[in-house]
């Protein structure tokens, strides 16, 4: 009885380490991370072809095939976490602010984000826009400036894939 439940625990530890490294495989490849994402999917293949072939030896047994889908659903779940946790990739915001939006850019210049300020005419006439790039790990603290300043401002975000020069705040750092 506990070689049978050590086997269901496998299937299912080893569908949600496999789909777990698919979901952060498919995020670097995305973000144009090719050879990141085929090193885990080297070990992602292993992972699934050994917990595959435990359930088609146990066919005729359909806890293994229940066990085989709770861990593919439960790695669905884990992988959107730690990708949520690692936060990879570079994010593009745009800010429309009408509460001093001059002040907010100094604001989060201040905090040490790069600000591009350009004008965006819309129905209520001209507004500027406040355009910022930064990883994608500092979102929050720049959620929680823009909240604070003005709750009700209007901001869109984007996933970036790729940039380079400019001002970055990680690198006047040193780091």
């Amino acid at each position: 009885m506990l070689v049978l439940l050590g086997g269901y625990l496998l299937i299912f530890l080893a569908r949600v380490t496999d789909v777990s490294m698919a979901t952060m495989r498919m995020l670097l490849l995305v973000r144009g991370k090719r050879f990141y994402a085929a090193g885990i999917g080297l070990f992602e293949v292993t992972i699934y072809v050994v917990a595959l072939k435990y359930v088609v030896d146990r066919l005729s047994d359909p806890v293994s095939m229940a066990f085989y889908a709770l861990g593919f659903t439960t790695g669905n779940i884990v992988g959107s976490l730690i990708e949520e946790k690692v936060a990879l990739g570079q994010l593009t915001m745009q800010i429309i602010s009408l509460a001093a939006p001059l002040q907010l850019a100094e604001a989060l210049r201040a905090a040490g984000f790069g600000v591009t300020i350009t004008e965006g005419t819309g129905r209520n006439g001209t507004h500027p826009i406040l355009n910022l790039s930064f990883p994608r790990r500092q979102l929050n603290e720049i959620q929680q400036i823009i909240n604070e300043w003005d709750p009700a401002a209007f901001v869109a975000i984007q996933e970036l894939r790729t940039a380079y020069g400019g001002f970055c705040r990680y690198w006047r750092k040193g780091k």
